[in-house]
């Protein structure tokens, strides 16, 4: 695998995420494999994303200061839509377990043509790094992508396998990893 680095990797602020919004949404339909109006109809739900709890994002920018790759995350909590559906599927005890204390890694995606070079995995330790949860969660399709593998070689395990989230027809692993000792 070719290790490049984009020029800089930046947190980025509330203020900043909803700036660089529109490009971050492109980057998550075309990595994700959705058509526009779905990526449309994501604006809304991601600007509020920047107001909860805990929000925490980063990106990746290239030598032309075009962003290339984001990740966001917040403190999730019952309430939530994917909260609530994660903790239904799990059942009480492994949400007890698993979603206290809890960061949910929301939206996290790289331009499909900047894939593979390590930019996922620098923007996910950079991200991580200012996380005070103890734990971190997320969802993904669950196929052998790129992004299923970095998760797996970052210490990410099982929580469910085969879920489907209401909207999408694809099924999703939902993947943990523990941040701190608890």
């Amino acid at each position: 695998m070719t290790q490049l680095q984009p020029a800089r990797i930046q947190r980025l602020d509330a203020d900043l995420m909803r700036d660089h919004l529109r490009e971050a949404l492109e980057i998550y339909g075309a990595a994700m494999g959705y058509p526009a109006s779905v990526v449309d109809a994501r604006y809304g739900h991601a600007a509020s994303h920047t107001t909860r709890m805990g929000f925490q994002a980063v990106g990746a920018f290239d030598t032309e200061e075009v962003l290339i790759g984001f990740g966001y995350g917040y403190t999730t909590r019952p309430g939530q839509w994917w909260y609530d559906q994660v903790a239904d599927a799990l059942g009480r005890n492994r949400s007890r377990q698993w979603l206290r204390d809890t960061f949910e890694l929301c939206e996290f995606h790289v331009r499909p043509d900047q894939q593979g070079m390590g930019i996922g995995r620098w923007l996910l330790g950079t991200l991580l790094d200012s996380v005070s949860h103890s734990r971190v969660v997320l969802s993904t399709p669950d196929n052998d992508t790129r992004a299923f593998r970095l998760y797996r070689s970052e210490g990410f395990v099982d929580l469910l396998r085969g879920h489907y989230f209401p909207g999408d027809a694809r099924p999703f692993a939902v993947l943990g990893r523990a941040l701190a000792p608890e």
